[in-house]
């Protein structure tokens, strides 16, 4: 009796565990997710190439965000390095791309913008370089992508500079799902790794927002 209970049991596990492998084996609902730290808000941006980037152009895109500026002698070539190395294992994925702000409108003109590109990423299709009015461009940075903390908009736009060596990643659906430091190899492995995620990733249409710099939700 006590055999042909553990071959019923064991029948049962088996056809249990089945059942989930059936259910569950396809898709990625298992598997652990990266955390939803924020949603994007709408930007509308201009390339080096001069045609406009806006949150339409990214949409069902996995990417990845940066601001830098061209002058910078400091983080930012190190982080356009680390930032090529990326781009190199991407560059002909349709679902990636890279947006890379400058933080001084003022001084990274469109044309200067498209000579510092071609330099790094000559021909460059899903690596943009953008411009446009500085607050846009700073909001989105403490907004969006939690780039920076939302207090310092409190300066005269004037007075405010952007300096960081975050990254940001977003998924498909427009949501940022991590913040990686730029100048450190094992951040950018993981970001690496959570950019391969993501590409496999099929994200629900709703979820949770929240801010870097405040843990309450938005």
């Amino acid at each position: 009796m006590n055999k042909k209970l553990a071959i019923y049991l064991g029948f049962f596990v088996l056809l249990t565990a089945g059942f989930f492998v059936f259910i569950f084996g396809g898709t990625d609902r298992w598997k652990p997710k990266l955390p939803v730290m924020n949603h994007v808000k709408y930007f509308s941006f201009t390339s080096q190439d001069g045609t406009p980037v806006t949150q339409d152009d990214v949409l069902g895109k996995v990417y990845v965000v940066e601001y830098f500026f061209t002058t910078c002698k400091g983080i930012c070539p190190k982080m356009n390095t680390n930032m090529k190395r990326i781009y190199d294992i991407y560059k002909e994925n349709s679902d990636f791309a890279i947006l890379s702000h400058t933080v001084d409108p003022e001084g990274d003109s469109v044309a200067v913008l498209k000579h510092y590109a071609d330099s790094i990423a000559p021909g460059a299709k899903n690596w943009w370089f953008l411009t446009g009015r500085k607050d846009s461009l700073y909001f989105a940075a403490r907004a969006s992508y939690l780039l920076d903390d939302p207090k310092n908009e409190l300066e005269a736009i004037a007075e405010q500079f952007i300096h960081t060596q975050f990254f940001a990643l977003v998924d498909k659906a427009g949501r940022v799902r991590g913040i990686y430091d730029g100048l450190k190899e094992d951040e950018i492995q993981k970001l690496k790794k959570d950019i391969a995620s993501l590409l496999n990733e099929n994200p629900p249409r709703a979820a949770t927002s929240g801010n870097l710099f405040n843990s309450n939700p938005m």
